[in-house]
């Protein structure tokens, strides 16, 4: 049963190749692309406005400096809940539910967001390790933490989606499983285990989008703090 129940989160293979490089160019479909028509279809311009307001939207608080980097979030956006909603449907993978997946998409873009602070501003960007008015035997200990807490940001950011992720998938194969054995059981029961199953359903959906959405935002904070 344990077997069974973690087999979903196992990468697919094909040919004994792992396609979890595959699964991550779906969202890839889902990108505009640039045309030389005066009108465009209706898929084409209601992606386009999307991606231009979740642009906004993100990029609301950054400087000018962090600006140039709305296409690349709004691309990360867009490919996380492209890949979290995918995985809810049957007979698919969820690359998001490995934490190798994440942690590669969390420690390059975080490092990255650091190596600009520390170019541009390094005298704020160190600043964070110690605030202001701190006394003067509590200024080792306080840099230490603090420096704990920015060398974890990456590692907080995978976990928290992988760990969402699995836990919806899981506790969606539970919940599945029993309701099914309670409708064999008691046919006339139908409806109360597949209300609990719809109801399920709209919650994970809401946590793919949630999660995807969280990913990105503190990506876009810690970009704030070093531009």
């Amino acid at each position: 049963m344990m077997t069974n129940l973690f087999n979903q989160f196992e990468t697919p293979q094909m040919f004994g190749m792992k396609m979890t490089l595959i699964t991550l160019l779906i969202s890839l479909t889902l990108t505009p692309q640039p045309t030389n028509r005066l009108n465009t279809n209706r898929t084409y311009t209601l992606t386009k406005w999307m991606l231009k307001e979740i642009a906004k939207h993100l990029m609301m608080p950054a400087s000018n400096n962090g600006l140039k980097w709305a296409p690349l979030l709004t691309s990360l956006l867009l490919m996380l809940l492209t890949l979290n909603i995918v995985g809810m449907f049957p007979y698919t993978f969820t690359p998001t539910t490995q934490l190798s997946v994440n942690m590669a998409l969390a420690l390059p873009l975080w490092l990255a967001t650091v190596l600009i602070g520390l170019r541009t501003q390094p005298t704020k960007s160190m600043a964070h390790l110690l605030p202001e008015g701190t006394p003067t035997l509590l200024i080792p200990a306080l840099i230490i933490i603090e420096s704990i807490s920015l060398l974890i940001r990456p590692i907080a950011l995978g976990v928290r989606l992988t760990a969402n992720l699995t836990a919806g998938h899981l506790l969606l194969q539970l919940i599945s499983t029993a309701a099914l054995t309670a409708i064999k059981m008691t046919p006339a029961l139908f409806l109360l285990p597949t209300l609990l199953l719809i109801l399920l359903m709209i919650l994970e959906f809401a946590v793919a989008v949630i999660q995807a959405y969280v990913f990105t935002l503190l990506m876009c904070l810690y970009l704030q703090e070093n531009t």
